[in-house]
């Protein structure tokens, strides 16, 4: 998906330095990314460790975790499920078509009417086969994934989805097809969460934690609005131009509060290793983050160069991501 802050081309590099300092041998470790986003980071230790435990303030990302790390077999059938989908009859009067394409009056166009229409007639049947106990949790989950990440494929939009494109983008035209989450087979019997971080650390304990909160004021659950409502399928009424829902703020986003969030995080932290993920761009500044993390236990900090996600406002192409390790001295 394009995501903004996605670990996929850091993931290597993360999970390198990550072993670095554990050790290689994680099979008897609790692995906990409590700002999965998409999953990346927590995928990549899926079948190293004894148990995953994973969370997200925003649904669609709970929605993903579900299929990413609690989905541990085969799930037979799902190529079928995924072709009936596929193939079913547009629904003309669904919530997104109403709502987030042209053709409906809304003057709203994060989709074409295709695939708005499409988007609602599968968000629909899925709800339907799962009220009617016609499929379980597990291809639930998968299947509202599949969507999730099908429907991101053909947004009008510039990666996120603050805002529509004016004019329809060639991708956009394209009519969506359902596409599987593909997810890896573990043994760990892995939790998955929606909740705020710093009232969730104060209730799990583990051996690894990965933190990689937002890094700026940019609040994701308004730049992936549409992708919540997706998820979701509640009915509520869209506000203003972009069409936004009500959404979760992070306290991460905001300057003000940001280091004592942080600095809270880490002293509720039950866990005896602590990777932090930040960039050059965040509210922090390095001294506050190695300032907070040293008060809790022995701190040291690794960084690589990397291509950046460009906006019309950044002038520079690449950056630093700064991996910041604490081995907490005093565990609660």
């Amino acid at each position: 998906m394009n995501y903004i802050g996605s670990k996929i081309r850091l993931a290597s590099f993360i999970k390198d330095e990550i072993v670095k300092v554990v050790g290689s041998d994680m099979s008897q470790k609790t692995f906990c990314d409590i700002f999965a986003g998409t999953a990346v980071i927590a995928r990549a230790f899926k079948k190293d460790v004894k148990k995953i435990i994973s969370n997200d303030l925003e649904y669609y990302s709970f929605i993903l975790n579900k299929n990413y790390i609690c989905n541990n077999r085969e799930i037979a059938d799902r190529n079928s499920y995924i072709e009936k989908l596929n193939s079913i009859p547009l629904v003309e009067d669904g919530f997104i078509y109403k709502n987030y394409c042209k053709g409906s009056g809304s003057q709203r166009q994060y989709f074409s009417d295709y695939n708005g229409k499409k988007i609602d007639a599968i968000r629909i049947e899925i709800q339907r086969l799962k009220e009617n106990k016609e499929i379980d949790e597990e291809l639930y989950y998968f299947l509202l994934s599949s969507l999730l990440i099908s429907a991101d494929k053909v947004a009008n939009t510039a990666s996120v989805y603050g805002a529509f494109l004016k004019t329809i983008k060639p991708l956009a035209l394209k009519e969506m097809q359902l596409c599987e989450a593909e997810f890896e087979i573990g043994s760990g019997e892995n939790e998955v969460f929606n909740e705020d971080s710093n009232s969730l650390i104060k209730r799990i304990k583990g051996d690894i934690l990965y933190l990689d909160p937002p890094y700026n004021n940019r609040q994701y659950g308004a730049n992936y609005h549409i992708l919540n409502t997706i998820a979701l399928y509640d009915d509520f009424v869209p506000k203003g131009k972009t069409g936004r829902r009500t959404y979760n703020s992070s306290m991460y986003s905001k300057k003000k509060y940001v280091n004592d969030t942080l600095d809270d995080l880490i002293k509720n932290a039950n866990f005896r290793y602590i990777f932090l993920s930040y960039n050059d761009d965040g509210l922090m500044s390095g001294d506050d983050v190695r300032d907070i993390m040293s008060k809790y236990g022995e701190y040291k900090l690794v960084k690589k160069e990397y291509r950046r996600f460009i906006s019309q406002n950044m002038h520079r192409s690449s950056t630093f991501e700064h991996l910041h390790i604490l081995e907490k001295k005093y565990l609660i």
